[in-house]
């Protein structure tokens, strides 16, 4: 899904089409939310770090037309059944400057060593007053520092102040145990989006319980 130096999830392509096609009721609730954020329109949406296509209908749904663009070869065999998809980092986009009217980068933001780079990738392909849309992992709950097994408790750690790729996770047989992850404190995340040129204006959060594990935003150039 992500676009990392390598691409991690060549290895587990095949896999991660199975994970991601499970799960419906946290699939739901992330297109939900990408959906909420993200609002109808026209005109070429670009999902960053597409990974299998899993997520494209929710654009396409909106009066979209989602186009997709990710650094694992194995995960692009499936998502090109879904969208029209090309292989590039998320830090060095294929795209022309100022060509597009949306983006959206869906659960991916862990799988890319510095974000912040692009963020300011997504500033740059953006049209004035394009729309991009962030949903990942919630940065303060789901991580290596974050122990959620005693759901609905979440007990949180010093780790979380650790930046670093990390395969430690509480669910040893989910997306973080296999490929790992680099942690985006919530500060780090939000200032990296200023500093690219975005303009964040809507935030949401959800999960089962009260306990967040989503955090996504809607952010115009």
């Amino acid at each position: 899904m992500g676009a990392t130096s390598t691409p991690a999830y060549d290895t587990h392509a095949e896999w991660y089409e199975d994970f991601i096609s499970g799960g419906r009721d946290y699939r739901q609730r992330v297109h939900a939310s990408v959906a909420d954020l993200l609002g109808p329109g026209d005109g070429p949406c670009l999902d960053i770090c597409c990974g299998t296509g899993a997520h494209a209908s929710v654009p396409a749904a909106l009066g979209w037309t989602p186009l997709g663009v990710d650094l694992s070869g194995g995960q692009l065999r499936h998502a090109r059944d879904r969208l029209p998809a090309a292989r590039g980092d998320a830090t060095a986009l294929p795209i022309a400057d100022a060509s597009l009217p949306a983006a959206m980068c869906v659960l991916a933001s862990t799988d890319v060593p510095d974000y912040s780079l692009g963020l300011r990738e997504v500033a740059r392909v953006l049209r004035p007053g394009g729309r991009f849309v962030h949903v990942g992992v919630h940065p303060c709950f789901v991580g290596a520092f974050a122990d959620r097994g005693g759901h609905p408790a979440v007990v949180v750690d010093e780790r979380y102040a650790d930046r670093a790729r990390s395969f430690d996770s509480w669910n040893t047989s989910g997306v973080r145990a296999r490929v790992g992850a680099w942690h985006v404190p919530l500060a780090d995340l939000l200032n990296a989006t200023l500093s690219a040129g975005l303009r964040p204006v809507r935030f949401a959060e959800s999960g089962p319980g009260g306990v967040p594990d989503l955090f996504g935003f809607l952010a115009v150039r």
